[in-house]
């Protein structure tokens, strides 16, 4: 009688930087790592990720997130030879760069099963070549893996439409997001609204809308500060707070455009608790002009508060028009008024949305749903390849 185990089925995760782990897939990797042989690549060391994945290996491979065709060959070659050696079952990126990479690589070293999660396209704004280019990419990277998942319904539909999916293709797990809430940590506080407000200089009685993401054009903070400055008079009580690393460098320009209102603009840069301003606010702002799905936004409703949005795909999903939130045009600063107003003025109208928003976090967008769907999608797709291989 052979008592002797089955190897574990090899899994290989490939991401461009740590960052992407540490936000998105370490419940995922934990939960996975449980059941399988758990590697993960990106451009780092494992001393900057958290201690609750440390038992899981890490390989470095210096994928940028940029186009850089010597280091991405570079890469490209790397990951090839890691692949083969290590001959992994299964290959799963996530973000754009790291997924024509892993999906090519996978492909070349033959790994059976090459899955890539969409989570929002970098050339939904762009135009012209360069849209063409790194729409070609993906669809490269749909051509070289073997299944794919994407993180909002709408993007699945986009994708689809965009000629980047085939029919059929694309998997949403549960009903979106890449991997829910976690809601320990994501919920209404009132201690942390006291102390943040009073660390701010906010009074109780005033409202607070919200940002919180990259100081970036396209995530739409340039429009969210220029309505904030329009409706300085109709809401005397409005404060603006930015939650988010000055990337394009442009928080010097809000702060000239904004100088009437500077003593209610609250520029805080990045926060390692984003949960406790979303706790210590009345409503976020997401105005993007892209978005896979807005993970923000579900963070925020489980803290009890509504979201004003963009209505685009994947913010469509995230944001239930009326009900836990505002959906207006893009670009559209006179919507964004009139939907900032809205909430800013009407308390009982926003803490209704935002119970609502909350309910719907607990009904569809916890953490462990997101997972425990991610462990049912990679069971039944390793044991169609198991069939598919008997066959």
């Amino acid at each position: 009688m052979n008592d002797q185990k089955a190897p574990r089925t090899k899994v290989c995760v490939v991401v461009a930087v740590p960052m992407t782990v540490n936000a998105f897939l370490v419940p995922h990797l934990i939960a996975l790592s449980e059941q399988y042989q758990v590697t993960v690549v990106f451009n780092g060391g494992a001393d900057q990720l958290p201690q609750s994945i440390c038992h899981i290996p890490v390989v470095c491979v210096p994928i940028v997130r940029n186009i850089s065709p010597l280091q991405d060959v570079i890469a490209l070659i790397e990951l090839v030879r890691l692949f083969r050696k290590e001959r992994f079952d299964v290959v799963h990126s996530v973000t754009p760069k790291a997924g024509f990479l892993a999906a090519l690589a996978g492909f070349v070293a033959r790994v059976p099963t090459r899955i890539h999660w969409f989570t929002g396209q970098v050339w939904a704004t762009k135009q012209g070549l360069l849209r063409q280019l790194l729409k070609a990419i993906d669809r490269l990277t749909v051509v070289c893996t073997t299944h794919q998942l994407v993180d909002s319904h709408s993007q699945r539909v986009f994708l689809a439409d965009q000629g980047v999916l085939g029919t059929g293709c694309g998997e949403v797990l549960a009903s979106g997001s890449i991997c829910g809430v976690d809601l320990v940590k994501f919920q209404p506080n009132a201690q942390a609204r006291s102390h943040i407000r009073a660390s701010l200089g906010i009074a109780e009685s005033d409202s607070v809308a919200l940002f919180v993401g990259r100081l970036q054009p396209e995530k739409g903070v340039l429009e969210a500060a220029r309505a904030f400055l329009n409706l300085a008079n109709a809401c005397p009580k409005l404060h603006l707070v930015l939650a988010g690393p000055d990337e394009a460098g442009i928080e010097a320009s809000i702060k000239s455009m904004l100088k009437p209102v500077l003593n209610r603009l609250h520029s805080v840069g990045f926060v390692k608790c984003p949960e406790q301003y979303m706790a210590a606010s009345d409503f976020l702002l997401i105005p993007s002009h892209r978005e896979g799905f807005g993970s923000v936004v579900i963070e925020a409703a489980a803290c009890g508060i509504p979201s004003i949005g963009t209505n685009i795909y994947g913010l469509s999903d995230a944001i239930i028009d009326g009900k836990t939130g505002i959906l207006i045009p893009r670009s559209d600063i006179s919507a964004l008024e009139v939907a900032m107003a809205r909430l800013a003025l009407n308390c009982d109208e926003r803490r209704v949305m935002g119970e609502r928003a909350r309910m719907r976090v607990l009904d569809e967008f916890q953490q462990c749903i997101i997972v425990n769907a991610l462990l049912a999608f990679y069971k039944h797709t390793l044991d169609s390849t198991h069939q598919q291989a008997l066959s």
